[in-house]
């Protein structure tokens, strides 16, 4: 893809998609970036409504509460400033200022975040700076703080210390982007001089990706699962044939290809992604490779779900899905195979195959700068993830020996804590607002920001409900915010993970918010259903649990005549 096909997308129909309002703010001319960003839209389906602030306005508009940017009430603000225009101010400081020039920069960024923020709740993506070549200092520009190449790194870093502090700020590495691209690909000089654009228009194209990867990541579209295939993409060889001593993996030759693929896959777990294996094969000569052969780094510890059997691939992810219960757009498929990729592509169409390469020195690489497990949140549940989902597995294996659905809910000994909105559980709160995209009712998202104001607004009720059964703990699974309405309370946001659907989950929760809002003084709940292209599954929510629906399509319950639900959940613990 290259800047003229985005910007014959710009001229396609986008009333499909998504409205999406984003803000430029620049330093240098943005127009590119506004004309490539809309384009990539439309590939992503989305319909990006885009102010473009003035040029270099960036400041004026930020610290100005009555500015055209907040008129325009942005989802996402784009903050892109150049280093070309950086290292002409370091240039012109005194060699006494120079030093100080990032912690000074860094000050400012910060009194534009915090402005930004305290106007507009929305989030910043903050392209950070490319590194420039001066020739100044040589190589010892490495050594002393007087060089800018010294002071533009400190900025970098400063940058990212910036966002582990504003929780509404995430970054873009443009840096890494110029390194992958070339410095003249990034930057043509002569264009610069004469307009002051500072980005080639293909090299947008990979900016302008990695902008909407985190806009998605943060709307809650993302990938939660990677497939892996096994002979010839987890280690060289057949199993089958080649036998456990003559598969090709660890410190040697072709090995380490599939060591560090293997590696990288760890820790694509370590962060919360969950791993499943699809292969044709036979599961005991499979397991024992995984369990025995000293240089595998992946174990069977490290898989969640082992669909390992002679069955049609497709079928075996349709059966993973149905165990994790995440959408098909939620996952990616890793075979070296390309009958086995384009078998899947046709069955299973909203799966992300990538197309690898021919030879598997180039797999690993390949696959880290296609950035398909982009992320927006990282919190001590996301660890644990693989081994919720593995206790997952287990679940649906133990569910088959049961004929009634009522004796397996009773036999999980399932019990619930109820909790409310605080300073500790606020990342997993916010983070399940934005991941929660089928068992959401109003798709309401919250950062920690917002909880945080709910938590201590007496204008809320706000639940969050863990669950754990025999089989281990699901974690924090399900929330519910109550905006009080005198004696009517609105369920202005109810979420679930779908890891326990059919648990009867939402009639403990709906029992629990019965008693509590009758304990505030209410005599009815009031719902309301906003479909989103994933969340039909709850599109009948409320009419199964006896809320009635009125005239402007909201959902009421009275509570005077409330009769419990039916739930095989024993307590709290």
């Amino acid at each position: 893809m290259n800047f003229t096909q985005l910007k014959k997308n710009i001229k396609k129909d986008f009333s499909a998609f998504k409205a999406t309002k984003i803000a430029i703010l620049g330093d240098t001319p943005t127009q590119l970036l506004h004309i490539a960003l809309r384009g990539y839209g439309f590939e992503a389906q989305l319909n990006f409504d885009i102010y473009e602030a003035g040029f270099q306005q960036a400041e004026r508009e930020i610290l100005d509460s009555a500015s055209q940017l907040y008129h325009s009430k942005p989802d996402f603000a784009i903050i892109f400033f150049a280093a070309e225009e950086l290292q002409k101010k370091f240039a012109r400081l005194p060699l006494s200022e120079k030093q100080h020039f990032a912690k000074n920069q860094l000050s400012y960024y910060e009194t534009l975040i915090t402005a930004y923020s305290q106007y507009s709740g929305s989030s910043i993506i903050f392209l950070n700076f490319c590194m420039l070549p001066d020739g100044v200092y040589g190589n010892f520009a490495n050594k002393t703080p007087f060089s800018f190449s010294w002071q533009l790194r400190a900025i970098n870093a400063g940058i990212m210390q910036l966002a582990q502090r504003h929780n509404n700020l995430f970054v873009v590495d443009t840096d890494a982007l110029q390194t992958t691209f070339g410095f003249n690909n990034r930057l043509n000089q002569t264009v610069y001089v004469n307009t002051g654009i500072v980005t080639e228009p293909d090299f947008l194209v990979g900016l302008v990706k990695s902008i909407t990867q985190v806009i998605q990541a943060i709307q809650g579209r993302f990938n939660k699962c990677i497939i892996v295939d096994l002979d010839n993409t987890m280690w060289g060889g057949i199993i089958g044939d080649d036998g456990i001593n003559n598969i090709q993996v660890g410190s040697f030759g072709i090995g380490k290809v599939f060591t560090d693929l293997q590696l990288w896959v760890k820790q694509l777990k370590e962060r919360g992604i969950i791993i499943a294996v699809c292969s044709k094969n036979d599961e005991a000569v499979v397991k024992e490779v995984f369990e025995q052969h000293p240089e595998m780094e992946l174990r069977m510890d490290d898989i969640a779900i082992f669909a390992v059997n002679w069955d049609n691939k497709a079928d075996n992810i349709r059966y993973i899905q149905k165990v994790l219960n995440i959408g098909f757009d939620s996952m990616v498929f890793v075979d070296d195979n390309p009958f086995e990729r384009n078998l899947v592509r046709r069955e299973l169409p909203a799966v992300t195959v990538p197309e690898l390469p021919e030879d598997p020195a180039g797999y690993l690489n390949y696959l880290q700068h296609l950035n398909l497990f982009e992320t927006a949140t990282f919190t001590a549940e996301d660890m644990k993830r693989n081994e919720q989902y593995k206790k997952e597995a287990e679940r649906v294996r133990a569910k088959e020996i049961f004929t009634n659905e009522d004796d397996y809910l009773a036999s999980l000994n399932m019990k619930v804590k109820i909790g409310r909105f605080n300073s500790f559980n606020k990342p997993r709160i916010a983070q399940l607002s934005q991941r929660s995209n089928q068992f959401n009712l109003r798709t309401v998202r919250y950062n920690e920001k917002d909880v945080e104001h709910i938590a201590g607004s007496d204008n809320y009720m706000a639940f969050d409900f863990s669950l754990v059964d025999k089989f281990g703990d699901y974690g924090l699974i399900s929330m519910v915010v109550l905006k009080k309405q005198q004696n009517v309370f609105f369920i202005e946001n109810w979420l679930m993970s779908c890891r326990v659907l059919k648990r009867g989950m939402e009639n403990f929760v709906l029992n629990s918010l019965v008693q509590q809002a009758i304990a505030q003084g209410a005599i009815e709940l009031v719902g309301e259903y906003l479909p989103t292209a994933k969340n039909g599954m709850v599109k009948n929510f409320y009419h199964s649990l006896g809320f009635k629906e009125m005239a402007d399509g909201k959902w009421q319950l009275n509570l005077d005549n409330f009769t419990p639900l039916k739930t095989f959940i024993n307590g709290s613990v």
